[in-house]
């Protein structure tokens, strides 16, 4: 079906992740901007493959949707708690930190009570007409907006080797749902060194016992660091940061990107001890069918007759060596990728010397500087502040206030103790 343009939307937001669904709530309330969003998906779902017991957010419950923009919304996480009667359970508990499941909850919560979402619709193509953006969708239809926002996240990543193998390998975003079939091997293997491999060590690695397995851990990481998070480091989340960070050069930019990753893919440190606890008390009954491979980065993989076959290389030694399992578990991260329906606006689109977006500060991607704006994805110009959940309700003020044209929700320009640039 085909609709003639009526009145067009101020913004339609593409992809409902956190960041989207946060700017959902807070642009409710502002009778001078008709947006709408849309997700492919029939509901909202954040990462549920990996909804392991006890596994929480690594930010506080304060990052939530709304309440760094606007404490007093009717969207933030302890309105939800108050809701659901679990707001003294929740202060009882004396932790600052969501299970995860409770804040994939508590998204669905706010998103069941917003009139701007349109779930089960997927954006086939962007066109520019008139002055107007045109967004087609898979029901046919032509969309008219002034602004788009693009939340569409980060698919998960995998490896080159990796890419086209057979068998049933999996990315830990979908762990949860083949656990059962991957405890049956008798050997597993899981590559990563983030969070989320972590968490699957752990996991897996407490009912070794249970099911006889092998289990491998392989990073190319020299060692299982842990997510830095002491409070002056804290304070690179902060405006100043972003301010000095986006105005170094494009090179520079590039080689912090890849220096900071401890700084937001690091381990929760009582997690790593954790896993060493774990692995003493399993090892008094002897040892354990299991080994942890530091400085090895995967150069190639086969797979027959139902086992992987892992070209390793311990990079500090330069030695090549082969590891043989039946399951692997690539806990390999997210990358981004450009959404194919921006093709049509291509020319649009700013882009830098590596052919990503060249992100203004105030995150817009287009060549006009104020159409087409960026949520997550920015790490090469924002820093570490790009997927970081607590600075979504400040990167949603900052849009607000460029499709206003005026504040609507006061943005914070200076919050930090220390100086970052001279």
């Amino acid at each position: 079906m085909s609709h003639e343009p009526r009145e067009p939307h101020d913004f339609i937001g593409i992809g409902l992740g956190p960041f989207n669904l946060g700017l959902a709530c807070l642009t409710e309330p502002i009778d001078e901007l008709n947006g709408l969003f849309l997700e492919s998906k029939p509901d909202f779902e954040w990462h549920s493959g990996m909804f392991l017991e006890g596994a929480h957010l690594q930010t506080p419950f304060m990052s939530d949707l709304v309440t760094l923009a606007d404490p007093t919304s009717p969207y933030s996480f302890l309105n939800y708690l108050k809701d659901k009667g679990r707001l003294y359970s929740f202060y009882i508990r004396e932790n600052f930190y969501p299970l995860r499941t409770e804040y994939n909850d508590y998204c669905r919560w706010a998103a069941g009570r917003l009139s701007s979402i349109r779930f089960s619709t997927t954006v086939t193509r962007v066109e520019h007409e008139d002055g107007l953006y045109v967004v087609h969708t898979d029901a046919g239809e032509r969309l008219y907006t002034r602004r788009i926002v693009l939340g569409t996240g980060t698919p998960p990543y995998i490896p080159e080797p990796c890419q086209g193998l057979d068998g049933d390998l999996l990315h830990n975003s979908r762990y949860l749902d083949h656990k059962e079939a991957l405890q049956r091997k008798e050997s597993i293997t899981l590559v990563g060194s983030g969070q989320s491999a972590a968490e699957i060590y752990y996991d897996l690695l407490s009912e070794i016992d249970v099911h006889g397995y092998r289990l491998n851990w392989v990073t190319r990481s020299p060692r299982f660091f842990p997510l830095e998070y002491t409070k002056l480091t804290l304070e690179m989340t902060s405006p100043e940061y972003i301010d000095y960070f986006h105005a170094l050069p494009e090179a520079t930019r590039y080689r912090l990107e890849s220096q900071q990753k401890g700084l937001f893919k690091g381990i929760d440190g009582e997690l790593i001890d954790a896993i060493f606890d774990l692995l003493y008390q399993k090892n008094l009954a002897g040892p354990v069918p299991t080994r942890l491979l530091t400085n090895s980065a995967l150069h190639r993989a086969s797979y027959e007759n139902g086992v992987y076959t892992l070209g390793l290389r311990q990079e500090e030694q330069g030695k090549d060596y082969d590891l043989h399992t039946e399951g692997l578990v690539l806990a390999t991260g997210y990358q981004y990728v450009q959404p194919a329906f921006l093709g049509p606006v291509s020319d649009r689109i700013r882009r830098d010397g590596q052919g990503r977006f060249d992100v203004a500060r105030n995150y817009s991607v287009d060549t006009a500087g104020r159409e087409i704006f960026l949520q997550n994805a920015a790490v090469h110009t924002h820093s570490i502040t790009s997927p970081d959940l607590g600075m979504g309700a400040y990167r949603n003020a900052y849009i607000i206030g460029e499709m206003l044209g005026s504040e609507y929700y006061p943005v914070e320009k200076s919050i930090a103790f220390q100086e970052f640039s001279v």
